[in-house]
């Protein structure tokens, strides 16, 4: 099994938005790929509430069967269309992909 991590710290404002409702939005569009793309076991997204300097504002919790589905999930349109989105209203990214 692969665990991919991801950490977002969100523009203030993009698109019109405030960071508030972007980071709602990369939830509901990252949780409606989940029976979607063969591999993926499992997604969620949370928010951030505690707010600390040392916080991101939304984080992605995911597993996958193996590496290949991993990669299917990079490449899938779907997740591509996601990814899009997230790209023009985060600020940073960082991310973590492991193996158990």
């Amino acid at each position: 099994m692969v665990k991919h991590i991801v950490f977002w710290t969100l523009k203030e404002s993009a698109g019109g938005k405030s960071k508030e409702d972007n980071a709602l939005e990369i939830k509901r569009r990252l949780e409606a790929l989940n029976g979607k793309i063969p591999g993926l076991i499992s997604l969620e997204v949370g928010i951030d509430f505690s707010r600390s300097e040392a916080s991101a504002d939304a984080a992605l919790y995911s597993e996958f069967e193996d590496r290949e589905a991993l990669g299917a999930y990079q490449n899938h349109p779907e997740h591509i269309a996601v990814r899009e989105f997230v790209g023009r209203v985060r600020s940073q990214r960082f991310l973590v992909d492991y193996e158990v």
